[in-house]
């Protein structure tokens, strides 16, 4: 059976691989400090695979043709979209898949009961799947399954659906016939606005939000911070906030335990996410 030997909460804001270079900013030193630490947490682990959990950012997907969650299951992908090699400076790469994996996740032959994924043979994975990437994984050498979710289109899927997302990959990970030695990442934010009147102030635009979520995930209170993620409170946190709900998918894959990590490391882009469970 599949093994998870880390399970992991990383941010993605794409200007920070155009600022964590030498000499590092000092605002930003903890953050690329909590980037080694996490690399370092997952090559101690020695995954074979990463299951990737993040949100596309209107670049693969659209509102013409958006699925509540995806799956990846190629070979090899696309990384990185023109846009972002032209804003963010991020580079033109090719990421290994894991199709096995992928059809784990996928059901096989039928779709597992609760889960009417859809899936793509062609994924692009934009920054929110590469950012984590090479800061985590700087040669691209670990095969990854992208788990797309919808954070950025309403109608978005409720928090408690993206447990529910969490303990099936969970189960069907390790209640599978392959041999893997598994990381599972999800990547989103805090409380975060983009465009909007509250976009990097150099605080967060809601740091109750950010304190909350942190005892949530330190705690392993999942139930409670379900009952607290409505639309309404997520909204009201910042316009991008709802990308916070890939972390319940992760603290649920973890098996709702107390995270060994959880911190809101303040930078100029408000507070940036780190959360961590290592192996039991």
């Amino acid at each position: 059976m599949a093994e998870i030997v880390l399970t992991a909460g990383v941010p993605h804001t794409p200007l920070l691989w155009r600022l964590l270079r030498e000499p590092i900013p000092d605002d930003l030193v903890s953050v690329a400090s909590n980037y080694d630490r996490f690399r370092e947490l997952l090559a101690t682990a020695r995954p074979d695979v990463i299951v990737l959990v993040a949100s596309d950012h209107f670049r693969q997907l659209a509102t013409s043709n958006m699925p509540a969650f995806m799956i990846g299951k190629a070979e090899e992908m696309r990384g990185t979209h023109p846009n972002e090699e032209r804003a963010f400076g991020l580079p033109f790469v090719t990421v290994p898949g894991d199709p096995e994996v992928a059809r784990v996740v996928l059901g096989h032959h039928q779709l597992p009961a609760g889960f009417d994924f859809a899936f793509s043979d062609e994924p692009w994975l934009d920054h929110a799947f590469m950012v984590p990437l090479l800061y985590l994984t700087p040669q691209l050498d670990v095969p990854v399954v992208p788990v797309y979710t919808n954070t950025n289109a309403p109608p978005i899927p409720s928090a408690r659906r993206f447990v529910e997302l969490g303990t099936y990959l969970r189960t069907s990970l390790l209640q599978s016939s392959l041999r893997r030695r598994v990381a599972i990442i999800g990547t989103g934010h805090l409380a975060f606005e983009l465009g909007g009147p509250r976009q990097f102030l150099g605080t967060s635009p809601d740091p109750e939000f950010d304190g909350l979520a942190c005892e949530w995930m330190a705690e392993g209170r999942g139930e409670e911070a379900v009952e607290a993620c409505s639309f309404e409170r997520l909204v009201g946190a910042g316009n991008l906030t709802f990308q916070f709900l890939n972390f319940l998918t992760c603290l649920a894959a973890a098996g709702g335990r107390p995270a060994t990590i959880a911190e809101a490391t303040p930078c100029r882009f408000g507070n940036e996410p780190f959360f961590a469970w290592e192996a039991e």
